[in-house]
């Protein structure tokens, strides 16, 4: 290049902005977290280069070593690719060069290490968007369902929040009752007014929100109490996850954080939280909790106090390291001014959850029914079993046993490996014993069960089982049908895979009663078990014709389908009939 006049002028006006800009930032610390949108001249910041470069370093050397088959050094390096952006010091979101960058680089880490139209390898790369399923392919050679299902997470709604004059209008009666409730916790921390103000939220606006995460939290509170207690974390704090889920395990942030403790990957790793094509156990139920327990501990001997703990889960413990240098002392509401405006909200969003919980008759939520616990029984099933073998076999349905599992990547358990897969409670026994009568080879294939009344024999079967009487023995070597009891036979006959097989055959030994189906549209909130209730309606039934768990809430306007049997008459009115969704 030619020296212009023009480039030197670019060149040194270049260089002087690059002096110039920390000092600049040094006299405003906050600024940037105090806009909604960023100038041009904070887009484009000299750190963001700088940040992406170290980035990119740290991608390509991932990218050869993954090409040298080195997979571990691979993962390693993704890891600190990833953990550059997110622990750099800026506030992401707040500048769209570095957020779409980062979003990007998520996505080639995640292509890098599963290509498309690849099949995935048991022991293969680590971070992996969404299970992938090449169409093309043969039907055996990917069993799986084309995009694993997350649901938005609240915490980046949560994240935004600006409390209105109103809320943020604190007196010192609120701050006593507030105190006094904070007495009855099992940890202590700073009552800040803006605790209070994220009260005053929750009992106004973010009424719902706190509704529907008290109502979930019912199904893993006592687990996750079991869990912290073990790891020596206040019990208390399990509320956390109330802030990063609203306890959905399947929930996924912009940051590609997942689970019901929003493990990023790189953390996720750290803690032992397996990523593979077949797998994320950063959406598991215990695994991930105990994880975030050890997580949680290690950042408070980090920092000393719970407040930072926490900060520093949401925001990485090298932003806090920063911010307590510039503020010079380790204390949340004194570093409060030089940390993202995610993380201000996200420490007193918690410590507000936590007393609210703590004492929800007082602060006005006093009739939220909590939802049980999960009930499941736990077995040991064999490689690459597919999941809709196992629905099958419990009379239960896929979509059933993702939620229980919320960590399968695909409709079938890791090829390679025994895997110990959550089953419906009261069944883990009858299913292991079916599982032995499928050969090992086809347990990766859809089967159904029908029932054989005694005294039947294999020959008068095979026309009802779809199969040859040979096949339908083979299947089901050792039952005495003088006895009668369940048969395992191929769904579709011969072991031909089906795309579906949800279909279970009730004993012939008698009339059915008649059925019929009422079409219901749910409130929004409710559950299918509460739907049935309201029907008389069997749950297993009502589960089985929706596809849905027991207890997973249902949306405003859902139509659901309730089997009516001998014409008994629902607890309620049902509507008009209406066309089912599906």
């Amino acid at each position: 290049m030619k020296n212009t006049s023009l480039p030197r002028f670019l060149a040194n006006a270049a260089l002087l902005a690059a002096v110039l800009a920390p000092s600049l930032r040094a006299q405003t610390p906050t600024q940037s977290y105090l806009r909604n949108t960023p100038s041009d001249i904070e887009r484009e910041d000299p750190r963001v280069n700088s940040i992406i470069a170290r980035a990119e370093e740290h991608f390509k050397l991932g990218k050869m070593n993954l090409n040298d088959q080195k997979r571990q050094a691979a993962r390693e390096e993704f890891d600190r690719a990833v953990d550059t952006v997110l622990e750099s010091g800026m506030d992401v979101r707040s500048n769209p060069r570095l957020q779409r960058y980062y979003l990007e680089l998520v996505e080639r880490v995640y292509r890098e290490e599963v290509p498309q139209g690849t099949p995935a390898q048991p022991n293969g790369a680590s971070f992996v968007n969404v299970a992938q399923n090449d169409s093309r392919q043969p039907a055996p050679a990917q069993v799986g369902f084309v995009d694993q299902k997350f649901e938005p997470c609240t915490c980046d709604e949560l994240s935004k929040i600006e409390l209105n004059e109103k809320e943020s209008n604190v007196s010192d009666k609120e701050v006593a009752e507030a105190e006094q409730v904070k007495t009855t916790l099992d940890f202590d921390f700073k009552l800040h007014p803006l605790v209070v103000g994220y009260i005053n939220f929750y009992q106004g606006r973010g009424r719902g929100t706190m509704e529907t995460g008290l109502r979930r939290s019912g199904q893993y509170t006592s687990m996750a109490r079991k869990i912290f207690r073990e790891e020596g974390v206040p019990e208390d704090i399990v509320w956390l996850g109330q802030i990063e889920s609203t306890w959905r395990p399947t929930a996924r942030s912009w940051a590609a954080a997942s689970g019901l403790w929003q493990f990023i990957p790189g953390t996720g790793s750290r803690f032992g939280l397996r990523q593979t094509a077949y797998v994320d156990e950063r959406n598991s139920i215990e695994k991930a909790t105990r994880a975030s327990a050890q997580y949680l501990k290690w950042l408070h001997r980090r920092f000393g106090n719970w407040e930072l703990a926490m900060a520093a889960y949401n925001t990485g413990e090298g932003n806090i390291d920063r911010a307590i240098a510039r503020a010079g002392v380790a204390d949340f509401w004194t570093i409060y001014p030089y940390i993202a405006q995610e993380t201000r909200n996200y420490v007193p969003n918690i410590l507000a959850t936590i007393l609210i919980a703590k004492n929800p008759e007082k602060y006005g939520f006093r009739n939220v029914q909590r939802m049980s616990p999960l009930a499941y029984d736990t077995i040991s099933v064999p490689s690459a079993t597919s999941l809709g073998l196992v629905a099958s076999l419990t009379d239960s349905s896929i979509d059933y046993i993702r939620s229980i599992n919320p960590e399968l990547r695909r409709d079938m358990t890791p090829p390679g490996e025994a895997y110990l897969l959550r089953v419906p409670p009261k069944r883990g026994h009858q299913l292991v014993a079916l599982l032995k009568r499928i050969p090992v080879d086809r347990r990766s294939q859809m089967a159904r069960v029908i029932q054989a009344a005694p005294g039947d024999t294999w020959e008068a079967l095979a026309p009802r089982a779809g199969v040859s009487a040979s096949t339908l023995q083979q299947w089901n070597a050792g039952v005495d049908l003088a006895k009668g009891g369940t048969l395992v036979i191929p769904a579709g006959g011969g072991g031909r895979l089906m795309a579906t097989a949800k279909t279970y055959e009730r004993p012939t030994g008698g009339a059915a009663p008649s059925s019929s189906l009422r079409n219901y549209t749910a409130k929004g909130g409710e559950t299918i078990a509460q739907v049935a209730a309201q029907f008389n309606a069997p749950v297993e039934e009502v589960v089985k014709q929706n596809g849905i768990a027991a207890n997973t809430p249902l949306s405003r306007g859902q139509q659901i389908q309730v089997p009516s049997r001998g014409g008994s008459a629902p607890a309620a009115s049902a509507p008009a009939t209406s066309r089912r969704r599906r």
